[in-house]
């Protein structure tokens, strides 16, 4: 049975890039995948692109085509990635830069476009998915709205002979079912089909997830060589079984309990996992070994596609003031806890207006509130106290000036006690946040447009 080969080259928009090298130069692939989208990172974007119109792509994008570029061309990978993120046409502009520095003539290069419906949602007045009210009451402050798209127009891509495909919001999967459909000449209305391929795109598209990094904890799922964790490839046959893998002699593993683990992650029903292009029903899904870091991957079968798409809506929300000191030695937890209460306090004196804080001792409460086990004020001895912690206060505010008020009172511990503060840090930034909402798939036009290196 025909197989295809296909890498993920990218789970994240900062991953690295030097095992996406050692996957187009030995992983005998077809196609390479990056899928570097999440939900947040495209209003980023688009908030990027108001600023300067020729940006908004991934800001890795040019690093990582200079490092794959010369050995895909050579070896026929194409490429499909979404790192067109809220500019698929300058990002598409700037690979052919690329390809011509590097001497590489001939390429072509698709972008899809079509997921940006802001001008659509600002016409109407959508429920929100996450929690109570409906898009237009975010009103000016909206930045981006982004629809999930499929499989469709990359495969138009494909099918126009184009050798990377770059993307603007497409559901993650859809990054490495697009070739299966075209090679196999999959119908985009056989459910089974495309819910076979949804399981091996979202068995692929957090990369490292699945070779056992993120898998990894120590004493309890020991992991060897993290620092060369290799990427995942799939052989994918014609009637959707796949043998998941990596490179031989890369660090990590590709075992039962690493793909599991990534086969759960983040679905919230598996027999019902929603996607631009089908619902997705894993619970028939088997793994089952075949060699060392080789799993074979059977089952899986859909039913007819929603009739609506998500759009991410990227939105102006509010300012995030936040600030750090360390402090260390013998008493080191009762002057951190010290210097909470006088900042605490000062915030309060000066009148920092804030919608949220938050007092932290990193090490000890940060993440557990109140779970502080042995440290109780008054109970820390000499083996229980820790040898140092980490003071922070943040705060959510409505302007840029009362956020960074709150990083000057922690930074003002210097000199004002308690004793041997040291190492802070202060910040304040906008906060870009994300909803969700759906539109009719009839709302959505994507497009395709093609350049040549």
């Amino acid at each position: 049975m025909r197989t295809i080969r296909i890498g993920s080259g990218a789970g994240y928009a900062g991953d690295r890039i030097e095992p996406t090298l050692e996957l187009a130069q030995n992983g005998d692939l077809h196609y390479l995948g990056f899928e570097c989208l999440a939900e947040r990172t495209i209003a980023l974007a688009q908030q990027a692109r108001l600023a300067n119109p020729d940006d908004g792509y991934d800001p890795l994008l040019t690093a990582r085509m200079e490092t794959v570029l010369p050995t895909c061309a050579r070896r026929r990978i194409r490429i499909i990635t979404n790192m067109g993120a809220a500019n698929p046409q300058g990002a598409a502009q700037e690979v052919a830069r690329v390809a011509r520095r590097l001497g590489l003539h001939g390429l072509k290069i698709a972008a899809v476009t079509g997921d940006d419906v802001l001008a659509t949602l600002r016409g109407g007045d959508y429920p929100l998915l996450e929690r109570p009210g409906t898009v237009a009451e975010l009103g000016d402050r909206i930045i981006s709205a982004n629809a999930y798209l499929g499989v469709a127009p990359i495969v138009d891509a494909l099918r126009s002979g184009a050798d990377i495909v770059i993307t603007g919001r497409v559901a993650d999967p859809a990054l490495f079912l697009a070739p299966l459909v075209y090679e196999f000449g999959w119908d985009l209305a056989d459910w089974d089909m495309l819910g076979k391929g949804t399981v091996v795109g979202h068995l692929l598209e957090c990369a490292g997830q699945i070779t056992g990094g993120y898998f990894a904890d120590p004493g309890y799922k020991d992991v060897h060589d993290l620092a060369r964790l290799g990427f995942p490839l799939a052989e994918v046959a014609s009637d959707g079984s796949a043998i998941i893998t990596k490179v031989a002699g890369s660090g990590g593993e590709v075992s039962l309990r690493s793909c599991k683990e990534q086969l759960l992650y983040e679905l919230h029903d598996p027999t019902k996992y929603l996607q631009p292009d089908v619902v997705a029903d894993f619970s028939a899904v088997r793994l089952e070994p075949d060699g060392a870091d080789r799993i074979a991957v059977s089952g899986g079968s859909g039913t007819t596609r929603p009739e609506t798409l998500k759009v991410s809506v990227g939105y102006r929300d509010s300012y995030v003031g936040e600030g750090q000191i360390s402090y260390a030695g013998t008493g080191a937890l009762a002057r951190g806890r010290l210097a909470l209460d006088i900042v605490r306090e000062r915030l309060n004196l000066i009148g920092v207006r804030a919608q949220e804080l938050r007092f932290d001792l990193i090490g000890v409460d940060a993440l557990h509130r109140g779970g502080q086990n042995a440290l109780h004020r008054g109970k820390q001895d000499a083996v229980s106290e820790p040898p140092e912690v980490r003071v922070r206060v943040a705060g959510r505010t409505a302007t840029l000036a009362e956020a960074v008020r709150i990083g000057n009172e922690v930074e003002t511990l210097y000199t004002n006690g308690p004793a041997g503060g040291g190492g802070a840090a202060k910040s304040a930034r906008e906060v870009i946040a994300v909803v969700s909402t759906l539109i009719p798939r009839s709302a959505v036009t994507p497009t395709v447009q093609y350049s040549v290196a």
